[in-house]
């Protein structure tokens, strides 16, 4: 079984216009989609379309923390959150004829009480993976993170900023950076496949098996000990990027736990990721069953 650890959860709310956001000026839409949102939650969710045992774990507060409790048990995603006192996040992405604009919130802060609290959550359901994704709320640091990897006999996946993923001590399992993100945890220039090969080699040695990373009209890359695999990218209309790097690192994810090897788990990844792009806000597509395409460079 998968746990998923969301430190940071949102309700993610998703608007479109057919007019550009221009300053000074009211912009009227019709509606608006509400989706449980956060890194971890949301791999939760294509995990469970995917099939794949999952709980989804970490905090939630207030009005906005409740309907992402509704919204989960609605979209049958088992959910084991703590409550604390602050107001779970909201993040507002407006999809407008110039472009796509985000507004996220930093989150309320979260102390180490709370912190012991998802610790004896996650030792109570004795998952074989932990994943900690998205962003540390306030009151946080990447001690945090440490102590989840270290707390119990699980293995650890990790998809979290660059700056955070050079700050890391623990031994983790996989991690799962987009370009500018491997860029920033290894310093290293990443401006096309070789040179992402090359990052995540050095990121690699940093405490990590294996590192996924996504490059966006790149495809993705996946390095191990004694394994390179690149994915080209799969041509498809981009309708919203958001929950595209969740549902590569599910399909990757869901794969390894059904046993399959490196270059099916990252076509799955990659496949999963073209659907995401394809649907609008954090809703699962349908995912086609899954086939090994990768090129093995090593």
């Amino acid at each position: 079984m998968i746990a998923t650890v969301t430190l940071n959860p949102a309700v993610d709310q998703t608007v479109t216009t057919d007019q550009p956001l221009t300053p000074d000026e009211v912009i009227r839409v019709d509606d608006a989609q509400f989706d449980a949102g956060g890194k971890g939650i949301n791999v939760s969710k294509y995990l469970t379309a995917m099939g794949t045992e999952t709980v989804a774990t970490g905090v939630l507060g207030g009005f906005l923390g409740r309907f992402v409790t509704e919204r989960l048990a609605s979209d049958g995603i088992e959910a084991r959150f703590v409550e604390i006192d602050g107001t779970t996040r909201l993040n507002s992405t407006v999809l407008a004829t110039d472009g796509e604009y985000k507004l996220n919130q930093r989150g309320p802060t979260v102390s180490a009480a709370e912190v012991g609290a998802i610790v004896e959550r996650l030792s109570s359901l004795s998952p074989d993976t932990v994943v900690v994704a998205g962003s540390l709320p306030p009151g946080l640091d990447t001690d945090t993170i440490d102590r989840l990897a270290e707390a119990g006999p699980w293995k650890t996946v990790v998809d979290v900023d660059g700056p955070l993923l050079a700050q890391l001590d623990a031994e983790y399992a996989l991690c799962k950076p987009n370009a500018p993100e491997l860029e920033a945890a290894t310093g290293l220039a990443v401006t096309d496949v070789d040179s992402a090969i090359d990052a995540a080699q050095k990121l690699r040695k940093q405490g990590f098996d294996r590192v996924v990373a996504s490059l966006g009209a790149d495809g993705a890359v996946l390095v191990s000990e004694d394994r390179v695999v690149h994915e080209p990218a799969i041509d498809c209309e981009v309708v919203d990027t958001v929950g595209a790097g969740d549902a590569l690192l599910s399909g990757v994810l869901a794969a390894m736990d059904a046993g399959a090897d490196e270059a099916t788990a990252l076509h799955t990844g990659v496949v999963a990721a073209a659907a995401a792009v394809s649907t609008p806000g954090t809703n699962i597509p349908s995912l086609p069953e899954p086939s090994a395409s990768g090129v093995e460079l090593v």
